[in-house]
């Protein structure tokens, strides 16, 4: 049975049973979680296919002599450099994913491309210009969610050449990309980064918008009356709503029953850590990768977004 005939028999049942889905569908619920899980897609589609064609451009094109050239020889420098290197490749969450796993298969070193698979979505300039728009009268937003972000990915990248071990991470093996015809091997790239990112990104944003329709929002206002408990529930928040690091600023901005600094925290955690990035890491680097790294940069990340909003707001 092919593709044709399981299309041709959903086609079929949809038919069959188009009554009780037509009033399924009624439901506001579902409604809601429709709007959420199309609208998280719709921001970070386009985002994941700039990132899958720069990545395959990456693996295939540029030569492994360059990245010997442009980041510094040295380890530990190579990851601030990797890390100021997402200031000029705007971009979001979804698209550093393929590109940090093309750096690594070109020789750079796992700590810097980790630290450009953080930095890279917080600190690029649509992101922090969304961040100025956003907050209007708070411009010291801007510095602060720049400062932070950059931080955590350098501290990420350093901790990595410290603690991490070659064996967390599993890349899959990539055939099509030792196709001596260019053109061919580029197209195979894309098609196979499309399917398999694309794939987790699906997943996690249907966790994202089961959790959003599941959590009631009168709890929002109750946490936001306790400072601490309201940093760590809107730090849970950026992780379980899994937003584009392009839009995230819009829905900070929002929750103004919120203190600058745990709104800081939402901005800084959700391009790092939220459900579909843990996804689309689990599939790019293997899951002892994802189930390692991602716990322990929510915890960094966490904690330098409060020292920095303690200094800057």
């Amino acid at each position: 049975m092919g593709s044709v005939e399981v299309l041709a028999g959903l086609l079929i049942l949809l038919i069959i049973f188009r009554d009780p889905l037509a009033g399924a569908l009624d439901d506001p619920r579902l409604q809601t979680w429709t709007t959420v899980f199309v609208s998280i897609m719709v921001q970070a589609v386009p985002f994941l296919v700039f990132g899958v064609l720069l990545s395959a451009v990456i693996a295939v094109f540029v030569p492994r002599s360059f990245w010997a050239r442009a980041l510094p020889r040295h380890p530990a420098l190579a990851v601030p450099a990797a890390s100021a290197a997402g200031v000029v490749l705007p971009g979001c969450e979804c698209g550093s994913v393929p590109i940090a796993g093309s750096l690594i298969r070109r020789g750079v070193t796992p700590a810097a491309a980790l630290a450009f698979l953080l930095a890279a979505p917080a600190v690029n300039p649509i992101v922090l210009t969304a961040t100025a728009v956003a907050f209007p009268d708070n411009p010291e937003m801007v510095l602060a969610r720049g400062l932070a972000s950059l931080v955590v990915a350098m501290v990420m990248g350093w901790l990595w050449l410290r603690l991490g071990r070659t064996e967390w991470i599993r890349m899959p093996r990539r055939p099509e990309l030792d196709d001596p015809r260019r053109g061919r091997a580029f197209w195979a790239a894309v098609r196979h980064d499309v399917t398999h990112a694309g794939g987790f990104l699906v997943l996690g944003a249907m966790a994202a918008a089961s959790i959003n329709v599941l959590v009631p929002e009168r709890l929002l206002q109750t946490l936001a009356d306790n400072a601490w408990l309201s940093i760590l529930a809107l730090a849970a928040l950026a992780v379980l709503l899994s937003l584009c690091s392009e839009a995230d600023a819009f829905v900070a901005a929002s929750l103004s029953q919120f203190s600058l600094t745990s709104r800081l925290v939402f901005l800084v955690v959700g391009p790092m850590v939220d459900l579909k990035l843990i996804s689309m890491q689990a599939g790019v680097f293997g899951r002892r990768f994802a189930f390692r790294f991602a716990p322990t940069t929510f915890a960094v990340a966490l904690l330098i977004a409060v020292g920095v909003g303690a200094v800057l707001l």
